[in-house]
């Protein structure tokens, strides 16, 4: 009886253990979509249309606008045309209409923490 459970934890963990979520990243490289984002306390939603070579963004009645560089299929850095700030990001998940995806700073600076957020867009065409 106890080695039927160990055995059986043991498969449960190596099954678990080769779980991939879904990433058809390809799909998502262009095209428009839609986000939520906080600013203290509040959740507001943006926009922002993206092509094979630039990303313009919609939010707080701004636009804004970068260029985009892809590495692979999941990753690429976004540079803002007017500061040059870099955002590196990663598609982390796919689903059927929306991705999930991870960014932080792509310049990093000794003195200051790095940090990783997440985020979700759903594509709206």
């Amino acid at each position: 009886m106890k080695k039927n459970l160990i055995l059986t934890a043991a498969l449960s963990i190596i099954l678990c253990s080769c779980y991939q979520p879904e990433r058809d990243c390809e799909k998502y490289k262009t095209g428009s979509f839609k986000f939520t984002y906080e600013v203290g306390d509040t959740i507001k939603e943006g926009k922002f249309i993206r092509t094979a070579d630039y990303s313009v963004d919609y939010y707080e009645n701004k636009i804004d606008s970068a260029t985009v560089r892809w590495f692979n299929d999941c990753e690429f850095v976004l540079q803002d045309i007017h500061s040059k700030t870099a955002i590196q990001y990663k598609i982390i998940r796919t689903t059927d209409s929306s991705y999930t995806f991870q960014y932080k700073s792509a310049v990093k600076n000794p003195n200051k923490k790095l940090i990783v957020k997440t985020g979700t867009a759903i594509k709206t065409n």
